[in-house]
């Protein structure tokens, strides 16, 4: 089913235009949170909930970013989401941010645990406060929004919550053991709280994304070398983008995946 009124956003060239995509009615008027939604993967994240309709609320260190794609949003004809600059390092500010953005928006139905950092590091060049603050990101905010989200999600008799992981670390990639370290736990977190969850008919989905082509990564860690290892492993041609990850997210968000849970969904064009 698809919406003709809805106006989609403009994504790079191998992006379907809309009509190709699935609709989900049932995350229409939702509300959803995202971590780190004001660039790459999170911002496409925010954008195709959005475009489903859904009321989102996210939180990003990035300000002019996150200013900037909601007013894309805005521009062409969507409720811009809510958002707020917030380091999630600071698990009080990040639980008094998705507080405010559910007194805004209602009790979310989806979480969506997406920030993270893939800073490059040697085993040697760790400090134990630097370890710390790798997974002051990359681990420990999941944990605490889930802690946040999952009351309103009671209230309303379900929800979804979608962890963001990495194949990077299923696949031995390098120059990261912090990062590997933080993201190989997102199963963990993500099995270890299904039961509990489940109960209340909240489900809790890991999506591992393969090397997605943000900003980011194109500017600081893809060359020649990088794109030799793209054509050796991938199954598939094309790189993968962001809204590639966000399609799996919608679903796993919406109705359609109601008897999903405690999975990893991976998003790698076959390289893992």
């Amino acid at each position: 089913m698809t919406n003709p009124s809805t106006t989609p956003l403009k994504h790079p060239s191998t992006q379907p235009t809309w009509g190709d995509l699935a609709h989900f009615p049932s995350l229409r008027k939702r509300s959803v949170f995202v971590t780190g939604g004001g660039s790459g993967i999170g911002a496409a994240i925010v954008a195709a909930f959005v475009e489903q309709g859904a009321r989102v609320g996210f939180v990003d260190v990035a300000e002019q970013a996150s200013e900037a794609l909601a007013q894309q949003l805005s521009d062409a004809g969507h409720e811009p989401p809510w958002w707020r600059v917030c380091d999630v390092r600071d698990v009080a500010a990040l639980q008094a941010a998705m507080a405010q953005a559910a007194q805004a928006l209602g009790d979310f139905s989806v979480l969506v645990n997406n920030v993270a950092s893939d800073d490059r590091h040697s085993l040697e060049s760790v400090t134990p406060d630097y370890y710390d603050q790798r997974m002051a990101i990359n681990e420990r905010p999941a944990f605490f929004a889930i802690q946040a989200a999952v009351p309103g999600m009671r209230r309303l008799g379900s929800g979804s919550v979608i962890n963001l992981g990495s194949t990077g670390w299923q696949t031995k990639g390098a120059a990261y053991p912090c990062y590997a370290i933080a993201k190989s736990s997102v199963n963990g977190l993500t099995r270890g709280l299904a039961k509990t969850l489940g109960q209340d008919r909240i489900r809790i989905n890991t999506v591992s994304p393969g090397w997605v082509m943000t900003e980011r990564q194109i500017q600081l860690w893809l060359d020649a070398e990088g794109e030799q290892d793209i054509q050796r492993n991938q199954c598939l041609p094309d790189k993968l983008r962001p809204h590639d990850i966000a399609r799996m997210v919608l679903f796993l968000a919406s109705d359609d995946a109601a008897m999903c849970t405690a999975q990893e969904f991976k998003v790698d064009a076959g390289w893992a």
